[in-house]
């Protein structure tokens, strides 16, 4: 309110000045006049109109003042605006009138009716203005302020916020509650079984617990790398047998303490045939097998190590041999058995690979062919390990284990779920193959429950 009524004053002071000139300069303006033409004086009538056109002059001027203060506070739009300009209006339509009017008057009179109101008009105003700012002079003294201090603010000894202990207290039961909730989190999402224990609860006997071998996943990994990079030469790499690169890596001596178990598991077996199968792939089936099979050979006795997986047979690339002339060719009949045993350079281990993709791998499998292949090789060989598809995946699997005297199945640390093995062994069961033992495999370090993992071997 105190700010408003200065500016106001403000306004009024810078005006004064030039209304008061403008007042000088008429009335001088007046008098010459005056004295040019022998003292004219106005008629009755010509008064009349004066003073007229000095009211209606007067009104206009104070709205025009009054339309600057509001200007400050409404928009042309606002309903006071709208009125004081429609007022302005009109004064202006009532001072054309009387200006119309004057024109029947003589031209003496004319001009110093003119002379004489601008004169009238601006003592009017100039008065007007002092009267506006002495009015303005006593608000401004008689404004009060209308606040008072009630009372002085108060320190305590002790700060309302934070509250520390209560903030510790939240805290630690949200952190104990987040760290639940990431273990039961953890352990739905978690999937694969890492305790072999886990295994003989539901009655599968573990025959062997396989240690991850860090530089057989190095070597599968170049090797990846240099399929993708396809080479032009046709010269073979060096065989990745890990049983020959690298014999006393601990994965290899958990694999003869597999062949050791398997001597005594294959006592009552029907045959010498072996089939190593997995409930899924990525389990390590032809890496157990081929690696069962080396270390058995290096052990004096005549293996041979067959491909049964005649879809997706992968033992060619371990060997870095063609897969051409395998067993779906010689089941066929468009080879004979020797024609598909080949040489490896492991001595006393051969390979038979998967051969060309047939229609019908089931069918194969279940023709006389086919046992009369696994007479013969069961005759000819000391030990035949057959690598076979997942019993989940095809039938094939089931077909091979009632013509094998020694099933195994393989389960993957941290991957296979202990449902899908036992849906597994139940698909074995169905199908009369009787599972002899499972082979945990790609134990990682992590793991502290297995004494073998720690003795650094030489």
């Amino acid at each position: 309110m105190s700010q408003e009524v200065e500016k106001s004053i403000e306004f009024l002071n810078s005006e004064l000045p030039k209304i008061d000139g403008k007042q000088i300069a008429a009335e001088e303006q007046l008098n010459k006049y005056r004295l040019d033409n022998d003292s004219v004086d106005l008629t009755l009538e010509t008064e009349s109109v004066l003073e007229q056109l000095v009211e209606i002059d007067t009104k206009i001027h104070e709205l025009s003042f009054l339309e600057v203060d509001i200007a400050q506070k409404y928009t042309k739009e606002h309903p006071r605006y709208v009125s004081l300009l429609a007022k302005k209006r009109d004064l202006e339509a009532q001072k054309a009138q009387l200006n119309q009017n004057v024109k029947g008057l003589p031209k003496a009179q004319q001009q110093i009716l003119r002379m004489a109101r601008d004169v009238e008009v601006n003592q009017q105003i100039y008065l007007a203005l002092l009267n506006k700012v002495q009015e303005l002079n006593v608000v401004k003294a008689s404004t009060v302020g209308n606040i008072n201090i009630v009372d002085y603010a108060q320190v305590g000894r002790y700060p309302i916020k934070p509250k520390k202990s209560l903030i510790v207290v939240i805290i630690t039961m949200l952190g104990g509650f987040l760290a639940v909730a990431f273990v039961i989190l953890k352990a739905a999402f978690h999937r694969g079984v890492t305790n072999p224990s886990e295994f003989e609860d539901v009655g599968l006997t573990v025959y062997a617990t396989i240690p991850l071998s860090e530089e057989h996943v190095k070597r599968t990994q170049k090797q990846k790398l240099r399929e993708k990079v396809k080479s032009n030469t046709k010269k073979r790499q060096a065989t990745e047998l890990l049983a020959e690169v690298n014999s006393s890596d601990m994965a290899i001596e958990a694999i003869r303490s597999l062949r050791t178990s398997l001597h005594f598991a294959m006592l009552e077996a029907k045959n010498n045939v072996v089939m190593i199968s997995g409930a899924s792939p990525e389990v390590g089936k032809s890496f157990v097998s081929s690696n069962l099979a080396a270390v058995i050979a290096q052990a004096g006795q005549k293996v041979l190590l067959v491909d049964g997986d005649m879809r997706k047979g992968y033992l060619q690339k371990v060997f870095n041999t063609q897969w051409d002339n395998g067993l779906s060719d010689h089941l066929i009949g468009d080879i004979t058995f020797e024609q598909t045993v080949k040489d490896t350079s492991t001595d006393n281990l051969h390979i038979v690979t998967r051969g060309q993709v047939p229609p019908n791998p089931s069918e194969l499998l279940m023709s006389e062919h086919f046992t009369n292949f696994i007479n013969k090789a069961s005759a000819d060989y000391d030990l035949v390990i057959i690598d076979t598809p997942p019993i989940l995946a095809v039938t094939d699997t089931a077909i091979i284990g009632n013509q094998a005297g020694t099933t195994l199945m393989l389960a993957r640390y941290d991957m296979s779920p202990l449902k899908e093995i036992i849906t597994a062994a139940n698909r074995f069961d169905l199908n009369g193959v009787e599972i002899k033992g499972l082979i945990f495999n790609a134990v990682e370090k992590r793991n502290s429950d297995y004494g073998y993992y720690n003795y650094d071997y030489k």
